[in-house]
């Protein structure tokens, strides 16, 4: 099973899903093969909260939906971790905005619940190395993330 250490810096707002994050990025580890015990860390935070984390990370000073923090992807320089093979996979770490979710379901007509699952997929896919930052990697990832969408039961 996929361990996913959730952190709520909103005072309890992200609980909200957390049961249904669990359910469906468990799903998503099995659609995806990945090892059981593999780990990943869920934020919540509010739309000041993701908007520092952007500027300070990203460069962009505005609030934002959900970042992805890949920890095995290596930047330039960057020497892999050595004895990674003899502890459990780390994935990284996803942060959500339950604000920017709330005006995103509100805009789409779902519940919140159904968007921050969106947004926890979408960030875990990001994780595993898929983007969008060409037309062939988007038709990629978002047939992938609708797939287990569909096959989880959670589409619009």
């Amino acid at each position: 099973m996929l361990e996913i250490d959730f952190i709520d810096e909103i005072d309890g707002n992200g609980q909200v899903a957390e049961q249904l994050i669990q359910k469906l990025l468990s799903f998503a580890s099995d659609e995806e093969g990945l090892e059981d015990g593999t780990e990943l860390s869920v934020t919540f935070l509010d739309d000041a909260g993701i908007r520092e984390v952007n500027r300070d990370y990203r460069g962009k000073d505005q609030a934002t939906d959900v970042i992805s923090f890949a920890l095995e992807e290596e930047g330039d320089g960057e020497a892999p971790i050595i004895g990674a093979e003899d502890m459990p996979r780390h994935l990284g770490d996803l942060l959500i905005s339950v604000q920017t979710a709330q005006k995103q379901a509100e805009e789409y007509g779902h519940s919140l619940e159904r968007e921050i699952g969106f947004l926890a997929l979408h960030g875990f896919l990001h994780l595993l190395g898929y983007d969008h930052m060409t037309e062939d990697d988007e038709k990629k990832m978002f047939g992938r993330q609708d797939a287990i969408l569909q096959s989880f039961g959670l589409s619009r």
